[in-house]
């Protein structure tokens, strides 16, 4: 990775969502369900000027659930309709070039190492990932989705895309919500690219055939990643270019997150020593 710039396990002519301007980031995200709400309250000057004021975003706890809590009580603290973002340049849905979805092994928890022909492993800190998913009129558990979540490695490429790892399909994959309505990854701490705050990717679906069988999904969002724990994670070997790529965004300036992060920030539990960090987003949709 190019610690000034874009890491260079990017394709020279691959461009991030958050790079291509304000026209295109108006189209994204006018095209999905959160249009209504800017269209309703602010309009799009909401959209122009939405930086976040008086927030607090370098704390290791979210408002929105408390990880070690049951499923249902994180469920229930969902805030709403989780935000509509952009699924980025690199979803593997099928949407923009490699379908992952349709391949038989997507359906997993555990998604550091890559399935089928591919053999790489993903190298990094662990963290478990838990989407507590509810419905956000009621709060109630919404068990029988779907979720498909994918993030970046430690160096900030994207399996099937990036250079080195275009051949890998890690850090992907599929699980449905249970009786609390809870899909659970074993995963590694994504790196921090340049432009970028960490995150993880997610998309919900109507239930797992919908997922991994073109279906269109309900939700498509992003976690964003506590900034203390994503200090102490980059402290560690291997995660040396995510340093000053973090010095260069916040919460507040990030393109995706800065007008929601407050519902989009999950909680962290557990510690960087012990091996046992997981990270919870209550998700409602």
């Amino acid at each position: 990775m190019n610690p000034a710039n874009a890491p260079t396990d990017h394709h020279p002519d691959e461009v991030h969502d958050h790079d291509r301007g304000l026209v295109f980031d108006v189209g994204t995200l006018m095209s999905r369900r959160r249009s209504l709400q800017l269209l309703g309250g602010a309009g799009l000057l909401a959209l122009v000027g939405c930086a976040s004021s008086g927030s607090d975003s370098s704390g290791t706890t979210a408002t929105t659930a408390a990880a070690a809590g049951t499923a249902g009580t994180a469920a229930a603290t969902a805030d709403g309709v989780i935000p509509e973002e952009t699924a980025g340049p690199y979803p593997g849905d099928g949407s923009n070039g490699p379908d992952a979805l349709s391949e038989s092994g997507i359906v997993r928890q555990d998604i550091t190492a890559s399935f089928g022909d591919a053999s790489g492993i993903a190298e990094g800190v662990p963290l478990a990932i838990r989407f507590a998913v509810s419905d956000a009129s009621s709060g109630d558990a919404k068990a029988g989705l779907a979720v498909y979540a994918w993030h970046c490695t430690r160096e900030g490429g994207y399996s099937l895309y990036s250079q080195g790892v275009e051949d890998e399909n890690f850090l992907r994959g599929v699980q449905e919500t249970d009786a609390d309505g809870v899909a659970s990854f074993t995963s590694i701490f994504p790196g921090a690219y340049s432009g970028r705050w960490p995150h993880v990717h997610f998309e919900v679906y109507e239930s797992v055939d919908s997922a991994t069988n073109g279906g269109d999904p309900i939700a498509t969002s992003q976690i964003a990643l506590p900034e203390d724990t994503c200090n102490e994670v980059y402290a560690t070997e291997g995660y040396e270019q995510s340093v000053s790529n973090m010095d260069r965004t916040s919460l507040e300036s990030d393109m995706v997150f800065a007008d929601s992060w407050e519902q989009e920030l999950g909680t962290i539990t557990g510690t960087v020593d012990g091996g046992d960090l997981t990270v919870t987003l209550p998700v409602g949709v």
